[in-house]
């Protein structure tokens, strides 16, 4: 599925078109950190995501553009991304089934 096709009506969806983009244009955001932590599932949902560059996993930017906005709240909101790329993961899995 390509960026245009992303569903977005999926749970996690303004998280990934976003991340999507980023990464195709190379910018390092929390979005695309998102989407290359999760590049592989979401590659296997039918998602075509563009390769990453970074030598460091993308979990360890994730949480270290989270820190870096916000100390003290990076933890809770690193969660609450994973929850939602795994939902829309698993709701892209589900429409892909079908």
């Amino acid at each position: 599925m390509k960026l245009g096709d992303v569903d977005q009506g999926l749970p996690g969806a303004e998280i990934v078109s976003v991340g999507v983009e980023d990464l195709a244009a190379g910018r390092k955001t929390v979005a695309a950190a998102a989407v290359g932590m999760a590049s592989a599932r979401l590659r296997d949902a039918g998602v075509e995501v563009p390769a990453s560059v970074s030598a460091r996993p993308a979990s360890h930017d994730l949480y270290e553009r989270l820190a870096g906005e916000d100390p003290r709240g990076a933890h809770s909101r690193y969660n609450a991304i994973v929850r939602r790329i795994v939902s829309f993961a698993r709701a892209a899995e589900h429409a892909r089934a079908r």
